[in-house]
């Protein structure tokens, strides 16, 4: 590990000297904040999480205030909520988590004691996550979580692994370099965490221009980290990205973006690029770890449903496109249904409506709109709603563009197969893994009694989906904000061939050598939840959802209850959520 790097002056020839200097005096003095960390015991750790905590708190306001403004959501705009969710309660519900296992090393005790460990199909270990209490139980009625890990690893293996960089003699991971991302403002928090914590790995935090307005934010949120020299934040574009990727006093990048901007770091650009693939020689020479996005399935099992399980499944497919204005990572995209259910035409309908009543709002995103233009050319495409959504409905011999391209946008193709039970289960899980770029996410969509028609067939093919996060009757979304859930893509990616890219996140359990994570919820919402074969929720809509018409209140509510914990506060935010 370099303590005082040299400065790459060779590099970046777009940054002037003025400009490349507090870059690295930044570099440096990361170098020295190593030592410190190093020096740091389990308890003043945990104690400077706690510390984290406390800042969150104090700007949490703030910090969905700027980020809902930045995106054009205005006050009173119903869906301001979602910078409640995935800003601050994202960073709040990671830091407690965090807190936790930290707190469980210090006893002496194993992250995974007091949680359920058993089999998942083909041998693997699972360790269920969510719910851990009694608060999670009732704040997400219906949901759970699990983490798979690899083939081979057994029980006792990932109770003595748990804890990662927390575990005595663990090394020293240096300085990263986190290029943050532009779309949710929790995430380049939440990679600084675990950088830290995983890895032992102090950080040079990028943010990407389009988070600039949050950076006071991210500083004082920060501010242990900051003030004891584990963290540096900077602003700028690609040039200053270009610089640190290739400055000597790196020992590690990570970059939350596009597959595009992944092989640029990797590879160089232009004639460069194809001849350092040819001879399998990359530009970058430290490891890196990514999280690259994709294009999500969401596989809906045909059944027989109701005229309200119709309604409700197109609301909850809608929301996944739509949330943030579809400029997601976990955003699902493609809809595999069979050509042979009965109420495929009745469903498409539903989810027609249910897509041109969303509320409106901007597509905010860079070249967000150039995308939506490209795919509203497609065969069988139209638009819908104020006009910035469109829907596709494809044969699968003519779906190859929406099928290969993350339009990171409000784009929903529709793809149909032929088959139901388990047959169509066993050729969606097929096509999902051959035809759609990237291995991410992937969402399923099945009644009860279909699920149990077919029993252990549906878990098998499940363990056949090769996706970092399984949603089943959920939204990946939930893998990504449940922070004892894992979040990357399957295991494989390469610097050749990553297009989800490389390694996991969030994982607060600290858990070594992931596979996956899956996430369950209720097929119906409250009332409808009661009765036998259902999974049971209280819940009468998720207040993500984009046509929950309290979302925004009780989004604010549920992160101010993890705020301050007040129980009054949580019946009054309750209440509000059975008027959704």
């Amino acid at each position: 590990m370099a303590s005082a790097p040299s400065p790459a002056r060779d590099t970046a020839p777009g940054l002037s000297d003025a400009q490349r200097a507090p870059l690295d005096t930044a570099v440096a003095e990361l170098a020295t904040g190593t030592r410190v960390w190093a020096r740091l015991t389990l308890a003043q750790r945990r104690k400077m999480l706690q510390r984290i905590r406390a800042a969150v708190v104090s700007v949490a306001e703030e910090w969905a205030d700027v980020a809902a403004t930045s995106k054009d959501l205005e006050p009173g705009h119903p869906l301001r909520g979602e910078e409640w969710l995935s800003g601050p309660y994202a960073a709040l519900v990671a830091l407690d988590a965090y807190i936790e296992t930290l707190g469980a090393l210090l006893r002496g005790a194993s992250p995974l004691d007091g949680l359920k460990v058993d089999e998942a199909p083909g041998g693997r270990v699972r360790v269920h996550v969510l719910p851990t209490s009694g608060i999670d139980a009732l704040l997400l009625s219906g949901y759970t979580g699990e983490v798979w890990l690899q083939p081979g690893v057994s029980a006792g293996e990932a109770a003595r692994t748990a804890g990662l960089g927390q575990l005595p003699g663990a090394p020293e991971g240096g300085v990263g370099l986190v290029l943050g991302a532009g779309n949710v403002t929790a995430i380049p928090f939440l990679d600084v965490l675990y950088e830290l914590l995983a890895f032992n790995r102090v950080t040079l935090l990028k943010v990407n221009p389009t988070q600039d307005d949050l950076v006071p934010v991210y500083e004082r949120a920060l501010a242990p980290l900051i003030g004891a020299g584990l963290l540096r934040i900077v602003r700028g574009g690609g040039d200053v990205g270009a610089y640190l990727t290739t400055h000597p006093g790196i020992e590690h990048v990570h970059i939350t973006g596009s597959v595009n901007t992944f092989d640029a770091i990797v590879w160089g650009t232009g004639d460069d690029a194809v001849s350092r693939r040819e001879a399998d020689d990359p530009k970058l020479t430290v490891p890196i770890t990514a999280e690259l996005g994709g294009v999500s399935p969401i596989i809906v099992v045909p059944g027989e449903w109701s005229d309200a399980d119709l309604r409700f499944q197109a609301e909850h497919i809608v929301t996944m496109r739509l949330y943030n204005s579809g400029h997601n990572c976990i955003a699902g995209q493609i809809v595999l249904m069979s050509s042979d259910w009965p109420q495929r035409e009745a469903f498409l309908a539903a989810l027609r409506a249910a897509y041109d009543a969303a509320p409106a709002r901007s597509v905010w995103y860079p070249n967000a709109q150039a995308r939506i233009d490209a795919a509203s050319a497609l065969p069988g495409a139209e638009r819908c709603g104020d006009g910035t959504r469109v829907l596709i409905r494809a044969d699968a011999a003519d779906a190859t563009a929406m099928q290969t391209t993350e339009y990171f946008a409000p784009v929903l193709g529709v793809v149909e197969l032929a088959g139901t039970g388990q047959d169509f289960v066993d050729a969606a899980v097929a096509h999902a893994n051959a035809e759609l770029t990237g291995t991410l996410g992937a969402n399923v969509i099945i009644d009860p009694a279909t699920q149990a028609q077919l029993g252990d067939g549906f878990e098998e093919a499940m363990a056949q989906l090769h996706y970092g996060t399984v949603a089943i009757n959920a939204w990946t979304a939930l893998g990504f904000l449940t922070p004892t859930c894992s979040w990357g893509a399957y295991p494989g990616g390469t610097l050749g061939d990553a297009p989800s890219g490389i390694g996991i996140v969030h994982n607060a359990r600290l858990l070594d050598r992931v596979e996956r994570s899956v996430v369950r919820g209720p097929f119906r919402p409250f009332p409808r939840s009661i009765g036998a074969g259902q999974r049971f929720s209280v819940l009468p809509k998720p207040p993500w959802f984009v046509s929950a018409r309290t979302g925004a209140a009780v989004s604010e509510g549920l992160t101010r209850f993890r705020m301050d914990g007040s129980l009054l506060r949580l019946m009054a935010t309750l209440t509000r959520a059975f008027g959704a």
